[in-house]
């Protein structure tokens, strides 16, 4: 990232750069970085756009063969193209030598780094990742936000924060412009008010239903299944949800009995960090064979409903029902 910022502060940019990770929000807000100064807005006639998995390089290779009109560069920008997964030989025999006044960005959300485009992009420009954020990271960005709308936050209301929200810091940002306008004129920004106007996340709710169960109260997880039902989360999704979770718990489990930290937990589960607590906490709760059964017993319910052997929102109501109770 320190790389793209200091190109952008000394007007000398490299060939081809590639921003890809899971992180969107970074992704998005480094390309549109570089929009801005590769295209000023008296350029736009040598700023070209695509996305997705039908473009034609010959196209784009056209196009950066073609001197810019009364600019320093010609930036063409792709979005998801899919090409550093397969399909990008031709891309990459043409950035070894490319045209000069040409500049590429990529943005992807997954890059395979054994293919050949993605070592073109290493030797020849700048590719970063943006991974999901850490704990400590998405709290001093939540404080910075609000910060510059003049409002404060405390340690536990953060967290609190963070716990509705998830990691994804499109989601995390659209909450807080929604936090910044319900609190209007106050300055502190108070657990009741997250918990008034922040929506939880549908996996969090998956966590709250399993939660339920390992205390053994099923009224209280299926009234969190209808609630997931009233927001348009279909059944199937939630049994794939439910396996996964329990998937997720069991792997916990297992890993902590072999003396695995919390951080190799996170990298096994693709989870952040500061998740893996909570998981292991719940799965305390639950026998490693109980939790392999739901996982099977997820997937039986799932191809049941998909073969029309079972009724899709009772299958979620039997595993609750029988398989924890």
């Amino acid at each position: 990232m320190q790389r793209i910022n200091d190109d952008i502060k000394n007007g000398r940019f490299q060939p081809v750069y590639l921003l890809y990770g899971e992180e969107r929000y970074l992704r998005r807000q480094y390309r549109d970085k570089l929009r801005c100064a590769l295209c000023p807005s008296d350029s736009q006639m040598n700023s070209h756009f695509y996305e997705g998995k039908n473009i034609q390089a010959g196209e784009l290779i056209d196009l950066a063969e073609t001197l810019p009109f009364f600019a320093e560069h010609r930036a063409i920008f792709v979005d998801d193209s899919g090409w550093f997964k397969a399909g990008g030989e031709q891309m990459a025999d043409y950035l070894k030598d490319s045209c000069p006044t040409a500049v590429f960005v990529f943005t992807e959300a997954e890059v395979d780094k054994r293919s050949r485009l993605y070592k073109t992009v290493l030797s020849r420009g700048c590719a970063v990742e943006f991974a999901v954020q850490d704990e400590r990271t998405l709290k001093r960005w939540v404080a910075s936000v609000l910060g510059k709308s003049g409002k404060r936050i405390s340690e536990d209301t953060v967290e609190l924060f963070l716990d509705k929200t998830g990691t994804d810091m499109d989601n995390i940002h659209m909450e807080l412009e929604k936090l910044i306008c319900y609190c209007m004129d106050r300055e502190v920004v108070t657990s009741r008010d997250v918990e008034e106007i922040c929506v939880t996340q549908v996996s969090d709710r998956i966590f709250d239903m399993i939660g339920a169960v390992a205390d053994r109260r099923q009224k209280r997880a299926l009234e969190l299944y209808y609630d997931l039902l009233t927001l348009k989360v279909s059944p199937t999704k939630i049994l794939a949800l439910l396996a996964r979770h329990c998937n997720h718990l069991m792997q916990a489990k297992e890993m902590k009995s072999k003396g695995y930290d919390n951080k190799a937990v996170a990298a096994s589960l693709g989870v952040p960090p500061f998740a893996v607590g909570k998981y292991l906490a719940q799965a305390s709760k639950f026998k490693s064979p109980l939790l392999r059964e739901a996982v099977e017993k997820c997937i039986e319910a799932e191809e049941a409903v998909k073969t029309g052997r079972m009724n899709d929102v009772m299958s979620v109501e039997i595993l609750i029902l029988t398989v924890f109770a």
